[in-house]
């Protein structure tokens, strides 16, 4: 599966300037809400990772999915495994699982991200499942960022990676595109303006 195609063919690998999260700049950027507003898109990238998440004998009970990126990933691909989907939420920009979602002592699940950069976002959802008593096997997304070392990719890890290293993260592909500090983008100092894409911009 040429995933960087499908990103393409979605106008979701999008190229300019961009300010990130982080508040560094790049280049890229990838949206996958361009991607998963395409049902059967969706569908086809979530079995090639349950495939992938199979082939590891994981027990999964559950999928949860930070939102609201994660949210329409992690339910595909909770689908193509055949178990019960959650999803955790920020309220007062505090990371929670609500609206009358349970977790079973020793429920095992796999958190799912439409994109792991870092990681935090899924860790900090981890950590409100954990204090609910889940047992998280492991971490999921459709495209890797490239900090983080996904099973079957040879990059290594970077300090910047907040997952656990001794669980197995799954992805679709890398996606590793340079990253500048402010003072220091090439970008900038050819007078172009970052702006900022995705959920928490536009």
């Amino acid at each position: 599966m040429n995933v960087e195609k499908i990103y393409r063919d979605a106008n979701a690998l999008l190229e300019g300037h961009f300010l990130l999260s982080s508040g560094n700049h790049s280049r890229f950027y990838l949206q996958s809400a361009k991607v998963l507003e395409n049902p059967k898109t969706a569908e086809t990238l979530a079995k090639e990772l349950a495939s992938q998440i199979k082939k590891y004998n994981l027990k999964i009970d559950t999928v949860c999915s930070p939102a609201l990126g994660g949210v329409l990933a992690g339910y595909e691909l909770a689908r193509s495994l055949g178990v019960r989907f959650i999803f955790a939420e920020r309220v007062n920009k505090k990371m929670t699982i609500r609206r009358g979602f349970e977790i079973v002592k020793g429920e095992n699940i796999l958190m799912c991200e439409d994109i792991i950069t870092t990681g935090g976002s899924a860790l900090e959802a981890a950590k409100v499942a954990i204090d609910m008593g889940a047992n998280i096997v492991g971490y999921a997304a459709l495209a890797n960022r490239g900090f983080c070392k996904r099973v079957g990719s040879d990059l290594e890890t970077s300090p910047t990676c907040k997952l656990p290293s001794n669980l197995p993260f799954f992805a679709l592909e890398d996606f590793k595109f340079d990253i500048y500090e402010p003072e220091n983008c090439p970008l900038c100092k050819d007078g172009s303006i970052a702006h900022k894409p995705g959920s928490r911009g536009n």
